[in-house]
């Protein structure tokens, strides 16, 4: 039986997506060779890079627009070191929501005077810092859309003309958005996009050549973007199962539909939380994420009977951050609203036991 997968990522994709990718494995479109023997090179392949591109950009709103769409390799946490070498000449803000944003400051710092606008962390993080001032003069603005380990998302971006730069990786492709408010966002394929192996990076062209120093070959974007995604062997079953997923997401309303549900079954979870007196919710209300709902027990004696519940009824994935306990419901784009409901009447026997 398949689980109710709330995994946090790799995440949950939809099971027409795997089964297509596993077929590809054994033979792509009938050519003779499995996916993962063909040459980055072949028509084929070019293909399937030409077309994950192209979907990226339409899905988000973007073609036509100026932004190049780029596969790169090294996940997110390469893109808090590229983002500063091709962007920072000198000075960029950087607002703290989490984990993974106080990393990506970290790398920035290497490269040139990095300022925290704002942050949350005097609340661990439980909330999205609002109405701050940003500085006219920094080259960017880096933000961390949705915080997977708090359970946090903008829903509002920051009002200044500063270019804005983003880690989507946790959202992306997940809820119909403004992307042409940004000049550049990346995101690790591990949660709505595919497997782990491959980061989408999104870019406006007038964003290349924006630094003095050599960066290079590898971490420039430009020179990656001249290669079409393959200045060096790409990730070829990431990029490929990548694409099955926009094209799922293609035919099923795009980011619209997707949105839609997801922001059903996050309502669901998140009125049971409020609902129910044997739980509380860990982000502020205000901020909550529709990816990740982060909540914990009112007592801890009931935890051992609430884990046997949820994994009696085959739930998988529902720990949540050591560095915030409780538990986290991750509700992906391909998580079902059944599992959603299977989570609340664990939440509801529980209470029914108390």
């Amino acid at each position: 039986m398949k689980k109710h997968n709330f995994s946090a990522g790799p995440a949950i994709l939809p099971q027409e997506v795997i089964k297509e990718a596993a077929k590809a494995v054994l033979e792509l479109d009938d050519i003779g060779l499995s996916l993962i023997e063909i040459s980055h090179r072949s028509n084929e392949f070019k293909a399937i890079m030409e077309e994950a591109c192209f979907l990226s950009l339409k899905l988000l709103g973007l073609e036509g627009k100026g932004y190049k769409a780029i596969f790169l390799q090294g996940g997110a946490s390469l893109q808090f070191l590229m983002t500063a070498y091709n962007l920072l000449e000198n000075k960029a803000g950087y607002v703290n929501t989490g984990t993974w944003s106080t990393k990506a400051i970290k790398e920035a710092k290497m490269l040139g005077e990095v300022i925290e606008v704002a942050s949350s962390k005097n609340a661990n993080f439980n909330y999205i810092p609002k109405g701050f001032e940003v500085p006219q003069d920094l080259d960017y603005l880096h933000l961390t859309t949705n915080n997977t380990i708090f359970g946090t998302q903008y829903k509002i971006l920051p009002n200044t003309e500063v270019p804005l730069v983003a880690d989507m990786s946790s959202d992306i492709f997940s809820r119909p958005f403004n992307y042409s408010k940004f000049d550049m966002f990346y995101a690790g394929a591990q949660k709505n996009m595919g497997p782990s192996g491959v980061t989408l990076v999104v870019i406006k062209k007038s964003s290349f050549n924006k630094v003095s120093r050599v960066i290079p070959s590898m971490l420039n974007y430009e020179v990656q973007s001249n290669a079409e995604s393959m200045f060096n062997t790409p990730p070829v079953f990431p990029v490929y199962t990548v694409l099955l997923n926009l094209r799922w997401i293609s035919n099923n309303g795009g980011l619209d539909g997707v949105g839609d549900k997801n922001q059903k079954k996050a309502s669901l979870i998140y009125e049971e939380i409020d609902r129910n007196p044997l739980f509380e919710g860990f982000a502020l209300s205000d901020d909550r994420s529709n990816m990740n709902a982060t909540f914990n027990l009112k007592n801890d004696k009931q935890t051992e009977i609430f884990d046997s519940l949820w994994n009696q009824a085959n739930i998988s994935g529902l720990k949540g951050h050591r560095s915030v306990g409780g538990y986290r419901a991750s509700i992906y784009n391909a998580l079902p609203i059944e599992s959603v409901k299977v989570l609340v009447d664990c939440m509801q026997e529980l209470e029914r036991k108390a």
